[in-house]
């Protein structure tokens, strides 16, 4: 019985494909592709003859009874346009069905645009949430931005060219003017990282050309920087409240009345700024 191999392939710059990933699609028997015209440049490109069919979300089910045959004898590879199969195409479905019947899948890492675009933007990695392309109906859209604006993680998504200005316009209104960074065409010739806030973003990309990944702030990473903003409110209103003479229980009800912090943290600074 064969291996299905599950291969990351480069999501621009074909430099990226890994050695690992670049014996096992020279050595499967058939090739599972989202776009066959996409992946025979790639196979073209390292000088491979190997059958290539393709396996989309249009016909992945019928598609799976042939695999299978083949398994029987030999391997497989399925890839995607770009990045790791199971993102944003019906991967995870295939493999599901693949397993199913009893063949061992094992999985040949390589690039992904989601973890490229949040190495690139700054934004913190380490906790994340990916929202892929958001839902093309209205409703849907708004009640998954709805849920989204509640999330501390960072976001991620995906957009079209076409699309793009319209879904910035959406997130600014469900998230608010948070910071973010727009990827586009990443590891490509005309890489771009553009970073800013969501409605310099709407203002700034008038026309768009290429493949998107945006990065937008978590709501953690936007209170954390409103909290920090309340605290240097409060040290500022502090040292003026030091400067007219006024006594400790007043300055630190004035203070606390005008930022919202705690009465013990508001404490805390008027004894530390006392020290200076």
């Amino acid at each position: 019985m064969g291996t299905l191999y599950v291969v990351g392939t480069p999501i621009g710059n074909l430099e990226d494909l890994t050695l690992r990933a670049a014996r096992a699609l020279g050595e499967v028997s058939m090739v599972a592709a989202e776009d066959t015209r996409v992946s025979r440049r790639l196979l073209n490109h390292l000088g491979i003859r190997v059958s290539c069919v393709s396996c989309n979300e249009h016909n992945w089910r019928q598609r799976v009874p042939e695999l299978v045959r083949v398994l029987e004898t030999g391997d497989v590879a399925l890839v995607t346009d770009a990045g790791m199969p199971g993102v944003s195409d019906p991967g995870a479905a295939i493999v599901t069905a693949i397993a199913a019947e009893g063949f061992d899948v094992q999985v040949i890492p390589g690039p992904s645009a989601v973890t490229t675009a949040l190495a690139v933007s700054g934004f913190a990695a380490d906790s994340f949430t990916f929202l892929g392309f958001l839902p093309r109906r209205g409703r849907e859209r708004r009640e998954r931005l709805a849920w989204a604006s509640a999330l501390p993680d960072t976001l991620v998504v995906f957009e079209a060219p076409h699309r793009l200005r319209a879904t910035l316009a959406d997130l600014l209104g469900a998230l608010g003017d948070r910071q973010m960074a727009v990827c586009r065409e990443l590891t490509k010739l005309h890489e771009e990282v553009w970073r800013g806030s969501l409605s310099e973003a709407v203002e700034h990309f008038t026309e768009a050309r290429g493949e998107f990944v945006l990065v937008v702030a978590g709501a953690g990473a936007v209170k954390q920087i409103e909290a920090h903003d309340s605290q240097e409110q409060a040290r500022e209103l502090l040292a003026a409240q030091r400067e007219s003479g006024a006594r400790a229980r007043e300055a630190v009800a004035e203070v606390v009345a005008a930022t919202g912090l705690p009465r013990s943290e508001v404490y805390r600074m008027w004894v530390e700024t006392g020290r200076s």
